[in-house]
């Protein structure tokens, strides 16, 4: 289980600032989560199927990318071995680079991800990051995830670092402005 120590309270932190309002401009042309998404993959230099949307509707989140996770079931905002769910549930954002280590629901992690040539699209989460998308309110309106997957920690690619989580927060930010976070 994800120690209260590997979540963040974002809302005292600073403000992330891309140079030249980047993620703003690149993410604010992206209408639709599929190409939100893409987007967000280029910019953490991860997979398709290493981006997760979720959706909050009536304390369920539901996932609105990879497509295949659509119909896997949705989880409740209570669950306790959900990072999505904690992450809904407190506000605050996750950023872990030892995952495995992590207590967690893995379910998601079994689906196999159709069109995915790449096999290690299948293997495990060992990196992750984990944004509340909030509104002006401070309501959640959903989560994002990247993560790096990877049949051992050796092939898992790059730590995430706390300015790669700021971007993310400031990804969360134009997506809840997004019509694809408020169908």
């Amino acid at each position: 289980m994800a120690k209260k120590s590997d979540f963040v309270d974002s809302s005292a932190a600073a403000p992330a600032m891309a140079p030249d309002n980047s993620v703003e401009f690149v993410l604010g042309h992206a209408e639709t989560a599929e190409k939100f998404c893409s987007a967000l993959a280029k910019m953490f230099a991860v997979r398709a199927g290493e981006v997760a949307l979720l959706r909050l509707e009536k304390g369920l989140l539901k996932f609105v990318l990879p497509e295949q996770l659509k119909t896997a079931g949705s989880i409740p905002v209570s669950s306790s071995s959900s990072i999505a769910a904690q992450t809904a549930a407190t506000k605050k954002t996750y950023l872990s680079n030892a995952f495995t280590k992590v207590k967690h629901a893995r379910v998601f992690e079994t689906i196999k991800l159709a069109g995915v040539e790449d096999q290690s699209e299948q293997a495990s989460i060992h990196k992750l990051m984990s944004v509340p998308v909030l509104s002006p309110e401070r309501r959640v309106l959903g989560v994002i995830q990247i993560s790096r997957k990877a049949f051992d920690a050796s092939s898992a690619g790059p730590d995430f670092t706390s300015q790669d989580l700021q971007q993310l927060e400031l990804a969360a930010r134009v997506a809840a402005n997004k019509a694809f976070m408020k169908e």
